[in-house]
């Protein structure tokens, strides 16, 4: 029992250093985010920009606009008014209405479903791909996290155009190779830097919540649970010492 205690312990130590492991490997640059999904207004945000933005090429089909209404406090009408563009209904999941075919025929491929990409990259991955897109020396838009992704930077209007001022570094073989040092801010967009870092905060939370939805509800039901199991090991303890006070 006591080496089943020690594993388990041994364990729940590791855990954090395996998640940190994961996220890391999702790729380099991945800057930490600090998206809120328990922020209302952050989540409320998101759905809005997503809805704007990107929602028109990629759909996050296992969501459906009356659980967002649920979840996000938000009513029918002000669903219906500033998230539905379409003919879709309230209790429908959030499609587009881009042909598959058209949309291979435009883009070489289907864009993808996103309703699970915070789950499967991360919140942090989410984030810090909003922020790495530049201008690359053919012109054409580039990312540091996917590289010649054939996405275009579809929020460029808030953020801007940048661009990537480079520096040189050793690699292996005694080999210098040009890196991207930092971003320069060629054409500045309708948002701020710091504005535009709390929109792509935002639809990053949008997502995570988007990809597990009962997170919201998970969590504020876990703190209850781990103060019932304290206080069940409390209780267990003090029956404990009763049955054992007599042996001693």
């Amino acid at each position: 029992m006591k080496k089943l205690a020690t594993t388990l312990f041994i364990a729940a130590l590791l855990l954090p250093l395996t998640s940190l492991t994961v996220s890391a490997a999702g790729g380099a640059h991945v800057e930490h985010s600090g998206a809120n999904i328990n922020d209302t207004a952050s989540l409320q945000r998101g759905a809005k920009w997503y809805v704007n933005y990107c929602l028109g090429c990629h759909t996050i089909s296992y969501m459906r606009y009356n659980r967002l209404a649920e979840d996000l406090d938000l009513t029918e009408e002000m669903v219906m008014e500033n998230l539905v563009f379409s003919d879709a209904k309230f209790g429908e999941t959030m499609d587009i209405a881009m042909d598959e075919e058209q949309a291979k025929a435009w883009f070489g491929k289907t864009p993808p479903d996103l309703s699970l990409i915070g789950r499967s990259r991360g919140v942090d991955w989410v984030y810090s791909y909003l922020l790495g897109f530049y201008k690359d020396e053919n012109g054409g838009w580039n990312n540091t996290l996917l590289p010649n992704a054939s996405m275009p930077h579809i929020l460029w209007p808030l953020q801007g155009i940048q661009t990537p001022v480079y520096r040189q570094e050793a690699g292996e073989g005694g080999f210098t190779r040009e890196v991207i040092d930092h971003f320069r801010l060629t054409t500045p967009g309708t948002q701020s830097p710091e504005e535009y870092r709390q929109t792509a905060r935002d639809i990053a939370a949008f997502l995570d919540y988007a990809g597990e939805p009962a997170k919201l509800k998970r969590k504020g039901i876990g703190v209850w649970v781990i103060l019932f199991l304290a206080f069940f090991t409390f209780i267990a303890y003090l029956l404990k010492a009763e049955y054992w006070r007599d042996v001693h």
